[in-house]
């Protein structure tokens, strides 16, 4: 998994020079380097965890890049002002159509507008370069940068390393759950399997033997046949007994008939 093996990736990466990685990384953000400085710092995190780097001195370290990287854009908006922005490269990184908002940000609440940029990674350096055309102090550019710095970095090297444990937990739990469902997997297969095998044949489906279909359906035409007969005969019987009723009673009434022409 990817994020189980961003550990090890970023240890492989560092590899012996954990300081000077760190270092140089979160300097190249200050510069357009399209990577958030926590990735660096979590990172930093994660070597802290495995004893490769101690904490004091890669929070100075991480601290100090950092102040040099975002001192880069303010010192290009505090020379060059507006005029910076016709450098292909620096447009592309300072982001001016966020200038609007973020003048607003600057009018509404002054200073304090730089330190909240430290918390927020997409209008850093816009920020930086902003205040710099408004020709803020350096020094005190320098003291509301390093106030948020001394919040954010020992808190993000910190939660790196609390990450470094989980990671490992969750690696232990990961390989384990693994074992129990090949476990569980193979002992459906050996279920299924010895279910299948003994299974009584007389159990299965019986097949209807060939030629059952059609002796069925031969049976039930003959038996029509003969219901049939049987009705024809009765109908015949009921009219030849009708037949020799009608004829005495016919005779009766010719006699009957003449008696009357007689008298």
């Amino acid at each position: 998994m990817l994020l189980l093996d961003l550990q090890d990736l970023f240890l492989e990466v560092s590899g012996d020079y954990g300081y000077l990685f760190a270092f140089s990384v979160l300097l190249l953000c200050g510069v357009g380097l399209p990577l958030p400085e926590e990735v660096t710092l979590i990172g930093s995190g994660l070597l802290l965890y495995k004893g490769e780097v101690e904490f004091f001195p890669i929070v100075l370290v991480c601290s100090t890049a950092i102040l040099l990287g975002d001192s880069v854009p303010f010192w290009l908006g505090k020379k060059y002002g507006m005029n910076a922005l016709q450098i292909p490269w620096v447009a592309r990184i300072v982001h001016p159509e966020r200038f609007s908002r973020l003048r607003r940000r600057f009018d509404e609440h002054g200073n304090w507008a730089t330190f909240a940029c430290r918390f927020f990674a997409g209008i850093r350096i816009p920020g930086y370069f902003l205040a710099g055309t408004m020709d803020m102090r350096y020094s005190r550019f320098i003291l509301l940068d390093g106030l948020g710095i001394l919040i954010s970095v020992p808190a993000s090297i910190f939660l790196g390393k609390i990450f470094g444990g989980s990671i490992d937990s969750l690696k232990e739990r990961v390989a384990d759950m693994h074992l129990i469902l090949a476990f569980l997997a193979l002992s459906l297969v050996l279920v299924l399997i010895l279910r299948h095998r003994r299974q009584p044949r007389g159990m299965q489906a019986p097949h209807p033997a060939p030629g059952t279909l059609e002796e069925t359906m031969a049976s039930h035409t003959r038996t029509e046949e003969q219901d049939e007969k049987q009705d024809a005969e009765q109908e015949a019987a009921g009219t030849a007994e009708f037949g020799l009723s009608q004829e005495p009673l016919s005779e009766r009434e010719t006699k009957s008939a003449r008696r009357s022409a007689v008298e």
